[in-house]
């Protein structure tokens, strides 16, 4: 049975969208997906489910997610060898001296048309490395994302996408629980 990796966008983030992960793996649970995991408190579950549409299945989980707690987060789903792909893929395999705590990956709901990929330029004259991959936003934060000069809210708008940031280390960590659970 395939194993899915659903990452949600805005849980857990300041005092909106609280969600316990206990209880939100009872929902996934009660959706019949079997042996549901979550990752840190930021909304990742990585479960396994015989259904195929990403689309329906995200709207399935966001629906149960808002009946249970009023809530509606942006649901993010990528396949295990999806997101494989999205670690091969990163442009800094070339670069190990980079912090993995600076790096970030944003995972978006479908890749940006093509004028949206345009107008991406502009975000090129900050000091973090932006770089777009089909569905996958990488970005380096050589000053940490705390100090970062980088408009967030004109990056989406420009994309006309929305999406959900991981670091690299909870990607990696995501990555190893799904093929630990591929292997079962």
């Amino acid at each position: 049975m395939p194993v899915l990796i659903s990452m949600l966008r805005g849980v857990n983030v300041g005092p909106h969208n609280r969600i316990k992960m206990d209880a939100l793996r009872a929902v996934y649970e009660s959706l019949k997906f079997e042996g549901p995991r979550t990752y840190v408190q930021s909304g990742n579950v990585i479960f396994r489910t015989k259904e195929k549409n990403s689309s329906q299945l995200a709207q399935k989980i966001r629906a149960a997610i808002e009946k249970k707690f009023e809530c509606s987060p942006e649901v993010i789903l990528r396949t295990t060898e999806e997101l494989r792909k999205a670690i091969a893929a990163t442009p800094f395999a070339d670069r190990p001296n980079l912090e993995p705590g600076k790096i970030l990956v944003t995972f978006l709901t479908a890749e940006p048309a093509l004028e949206a990929r345009a107008g991406f330029d502009r975000f090129k004259g900050y000091p973090e490395e932006v770089h777009l991959k089909g569905r996958e936003l990488y970005i380096y934060f050589p000053n940490g994302s705390g100090r970062s000069k980088l408009p967030w809210s004109a990056v989406e708008k420009v994309l006309k996408v929305t999406g959900t940031a991981r670091n690299w280390n909870s990607v990696k960590a995501m990555l190893e629980i799904a093929e630990e659970m591929e292997a079962d």
